[in-house]
């Protein structure tokens, strides 16, 4: 069931939630430092705690079921980039067309969001192919469900949208009507902080 995004209107997180989603986002990257080898958590943490609004779309992948973890360092800006590396797409984010005008041309049994839309009120972006690829060479994700990945102009101007899973021990890409949507599917995010 795809969960509202209707959270906190400022995008503040109380000092409870900071706290508790930092402790969640440290025990996740100790636990995983093969996704970030040459990362300290201390600078990733001055980092969150100097960006309020990027802390809470964090909060927001978390709450979503995406398990945000760092998956790499922009040396050029300093960035820090997160993706959801939760085994499975998101929970919170399933049952979803692609975007606002494939919701729109349904008819009728049309879900309660769409992913491009959900990202958006989260702060964060629909991985592209390229990232969901360089997720994929982090671990198995997707084993039994699949994500939407951002789609290009060209694809999405004739009806279709993108989605990826991993089967058969490799990466897929596939095509769909951009209004369909599937308990199985939902979307993972990216966030550069």
């Amino acid at each position: 069931m795809t969960q509202s995004i209707e959270t906190t209107p400022e995008k503040e997180l109380s000092p409870e939630q900071q706290e508790n989603l930092l402790s969640t986002l440290k025990a996740r990257f100790t636990k995983n430092m093969n996704r970030h080898p040459d990362v300290q958590w201390n600078t990733v943490q001055v980092r969150l705690e100097a960006n309020g609004e990027k802390l809470w779309s964090l909060y927001e992948m978390e709450r979503t079921g995406g398990e945000p973890d760092v998956v790499g360092h922009d040396q050029k800006t300093g960035e820090y980039i997160f993706y959801d590396c939760s085994a499975e797409s998101p929970k919170g984010r399933r049952s979803c067309c692609y975007d606002r005008q494939a919701l729109e041309s349904r008819k009728e049994n049309k879900p309660a969001t769409n992913a491009v839309d959900m990202a958006a009120a989260m702060g964060i972006k629909l991985l592209t192919e390229e990232q969901y690829g360089a997720l994929q060479k982090l671990g198995q994700f997707d084993t039994k469900t699949s994500s939407w990945v951002e789609t290009p102009a060209e694809i999405r101007k004739l009806g279709g949208a993108l989605f990826s899973d991993y089967r058969y021990g490799r990466v897929f890409i596939y095509h769909n009507g951009a209004e369909s949507y599937y308990a199985a599917r939902g979307f993972r995010g990216s966030l550069r902080v």
